[in-house]
């Protein structure tokens, strides 16, 4: 069960870990640092939140608290990333961490109690925890990417008005081999 479960999160966490990653690609440098307003994050302040969170949790995953004493959450939240590779390699930076962190987990150890802010976690509650709060800011990186390209944005999944066209295609694949195959 538990090689399941991190199995299931490890692709959970790369899937949107991917959709940050098509988001970026369709964007040009200034994207990254469009504000709706000045109290709207942009997707290079939220890239820098995400880091700074990933780097908090997963470092020391499994024997210190999650919320560490060097973290500076409030300037997460600045314009503190100056450029498109400054924001990929705070995005990777935080992301290794925490593919790291879930490789150290294995049956022996899937029991410790996990600590974020001092308040105590199971494995699997501290991992959905942090996934339920990344795919949140990823669900909004993508949406500023989708209101920047307007009708020039390439759908991450099946386009409007293409349910019909992308069910048959899968109906038609999938029953040659007993079962569907996309995770969509």
């Amino acid at each position: 069960m538990e090689e399941n479960y991190l199995n299931s999160v490890k692709k959970q966490f790369e899937y949107y870990k991917g959709l940050g990653e098509k988001t970026f690609d369709q964007l040009n440098d200034q994207d990254l640092f469009w504000q709706y307003n000045t109290e709207s994050n942009s997707i290079a302040i939220t890239v820098n939140h995400l880091w700074g969170n990933m780097k908090s949790r997963w470092t020391d995953f499994l024997t210190s608290d999650g919320e560490k004493e060097w973290r500076n959450r409030d300037l997460e939240f600045e314009s503190v990333i100056n450029s498109r590779q400054e924001l990929l390699d705070k995005w990777e930076d935080g992301w290794n961490c925490l593919f790291d962190a879930l490789e150290s987990i294995h049956k022996e150890n899937f029991n410790t109690e996990i600590f974020i802010r001092n308040q105590s976690h199971t494995i699997v509650d501290a991992i959905n925890r942090q996934m339920m709060h990344y795919s949140y800011h990823i669900g909004q990186i993508v949406y500023i990417g989708r209101m920047i390209k307007g009708n020039n944005w390439k759908s991450l999944s099946i386009p409007k008005g293409k349910s019909k066209d992308f069910n048959a295609s899968k109906f038609l694949k999938g029953k040659h081999k007993g079962h569907f195959t996309d995770d969509i």
